[in-house]
């Protein structure tokens, strides 16, 4: 039965029992992510909530089981809090099993669909059975949905298959609960053996399989963080692999209590992992980037970024505010549902946003379009309309700007349009060459302030200090303002980060502040930006490779970078 269809007014509620993947969230199902739409309650771990949160409806009230705040609602919904029982308690990493039941029970009291999600599979990742018995054994109704287990997504994505072409077996092993049947079971195996262990006692499963019957020479792979931005993999043998993790300095580490998946076995492809790895070989892969941009203008920049391994951080630099003087604003809204104007164009969202707000002041709508031609620069301009429900009716064909738009913009003709103006709403510090473009073409441009950009508050003191010290791999500079304005509130960019700016005048401005430009868009696009950045982590990842050095990160060439560095 779908969420969708549930009935709202049990006494006991539902509780759906969900699989959340080994750390992607791009591995959420859609069944999963139809089940998180239509929850009340999240019951998780604050690790798993960062994975599915972003899929959960407004409203949704959400309960930790691993401690913490009692209950917590997406901001300013006002969703009541809930009893919460500390559920933070473990034996040897085996969740505080009826704790959680009893968050799950109480959080579907009142008839509430609740999402118990858990990371990987309920049924082989988590000890979510007993939850379900109590579910049961209560009259809750409930329901499964698996997710991808970590004992399968992290070697896939390690570029570690389990079975060959004569389909090896495959054992699975947690070796936290492992019993001494169990390692001689799988030791007089030949089959592949995935390990669920932590960094620290990998060496004691080796131990373990070689006692039992493996030999040494075993090929064997250990991958921390695996599926996220942080992963990392180290391939060795059972008789090595301690050794391996030593030279590595990953152990003896604060670190080593954390998961790990190890396979083991001839046949696991462990010897081809550096032509199967297609994970950890994306360009970009584990690099941090800071995007000098709002999350609402970044969005599809970071997408892209993440495609490449990036981990993306947005800053903004600039920050909108309203006219000093809205008169003029209001008198060009007022022309625009009067017939004054044949075209309207939206330089960027922002002007979208300002142009909106003033129609919702006033009780219009995208009706009041209607009879009006609409431009737009830019992809994400042209969504923000549609999304206000006015598709263009112009977007460059070419080049995404100013003189893009001016390329297709056709010339005023007196027989075909009855009106020769043009509303333009844009920023204070706009450039004027559209409006010049646009008189050369016969048309009057009523140039319209429509929002002020002033300088954004400086970010949080982590991330200025971060960006001083080379904590970052790269930054995009899509504007000599950006240039200008991270500078001022963030301070320069560190010496080993990776400079990349859109164009040459961006360029410039970051010369005259003392930086060292290293990559330049072809064209002036945000996306081509980012295209030539992997571009220029895939050169440098080749020519690590080919001088037989290990593959860095910019941000780890800093004085004291590695000795800090974590295990991912």
């Amino acid at each position: 039965m779908s969420p969708t269809t549930l009935p709202t007014g049990l006494e006991h509620g539902h509780v759906t029992f969900l699989g959340a993947g080994p750390g992607d969230p791009g591995l959420l199902t859609l069944r999963a992510v139809e089940a998180l739409a239509n929850a009340d309650v999240l019951v998780a771990e604050h690790d798993v909530l960062d994975v599915v949160r972003k899929h959960a409806r407004q409203g949704v009230a959400e309960v930790h089981t691993d401690g913490g705040p009692s209950a917590d609602s997406h901001p300013g919904t006002g969703t009541p809090q809930l009893a919460v029982v500390d559920g933070s308690s473990t034996t040897a990493g085996v969740p505080a099993v009826r704790d959680a039941a009893h968050l799950v029970m109480e959080a579907a009291r009142g008839g509430r669909r609740v999402v118990r999600a858990v990371s990987g599979d309920p049924g082989l990742d988590a000890y979510a059975a007993e939850e379900m018995l109590a579910c049961a054994g209560a009259g809750v109704p409930f329901e499964v949905v698996p997710g991808v287990a970590a004992a399968v997504g992290v070697p896939a994505y390690a570029g570690v298959p389990l079975r060959d072409a004569e389909g090896a077996d495959v054992r699975f092993v947690d070796a936290r609960t492992a019993s001494d049947r169990c390692w001689t079971e799988v030791g007089a195996s030949d089959g592949t053996v995935v390990v669920s262990t932590t960094l620290d006692s990998v060496g004691a499963a080796a131990g373990e399989l070689v006692s039992a019957g493996r030999k040494p020479d075993t090929p064997m792979t250990v991958t921390v963080a695996g599926t996220t931005t942080r992963q990392r993999t180290w391939t060795a043998t059972l008789g090595t692999i301690a050794q391996t993790l030593k030279q590595a300095k990953v152990l003896p580490s604060p670190e080593g209590g954390r998961p790990v998946i190890a396979v083991v076995g001839e046949r696991s492809a462990a010897a081809q992992r550096d032509q199967l790895s297609w994970f950890e070989s994306k360009p970009l892969f584990g690099w941090k980037v800071l995007v000098p941009r709002t999350k609402e203008q970044a969005a599809s920049l970071s997408d892209q970024l993440r495609s490449y391994g990036a981990v993306p951080h947005e800053v903004p630099t600039i920050a909108v505010e309203p006219p000093r003087t809205p008169q003029q604003m209001e008198r060009a809204v007022k022309g625009l549902v009067t017939g004054r104007y044949e075209w309207i164009a939206f330089t960027s969202v922002n002007a979208v946003k300002a142009v909106r707000e003033k129609f919702e002041e006033y009780g219009l709508d995208a009706r009041a379009f209607a009879g009006i031609k609409v431009a737009a620069v830019g992809e994400q301009t042209a969504n923000a309309l549609i999304a206000f429900g006015v598709k263009p009716d112009l977007v460059p064909s070419g080049e995404q700007s100013a003189a893009g738009l001016l390329e297709d913009w056709p010339p005023y003709d007196p027989v075909f349009d009855p009106i020769d103006r043009v509303f333009l709403p844009r920023a204070d510090i706009a450039t004027e060459t559209l409006v010049a473009g646009l008189i050369e073409l016969g048309w009057e441009v009523d140039d319209v302030t429509a929002y002020r950009t002033v300088r954004a508050s400086p970010p949080p003191a982590e991330t200025r200090e971060a960006i001083k010290g080379g904590g970052f791999d790269a930054v995009l500079f899509t504007s000599s303002s950006t240039v200008r304005n991270l500078v001022g509130i963030a301070g320069k960019p560190h010496n080993v980060t990776v400079i990349a700016c859109i164009g040459p005048a961006t360029a410039k401005t970051a010369e005259e502040h003392g930086l060292r430009v290293d990559v330049m868009a072809p064209e002036p696009s945000v996306h081509k930006l980012a295209e030539a950045l992997a571009d220029f982590g895939l050169r440098r990842r080749a020519a690590a490779l080919e001088a037989g050095d290990a593959v860095t990160r910019p941000s780890e060439r800093r004085p004291g970078a590695r000795r800090r560095r974590s295990t991912t």
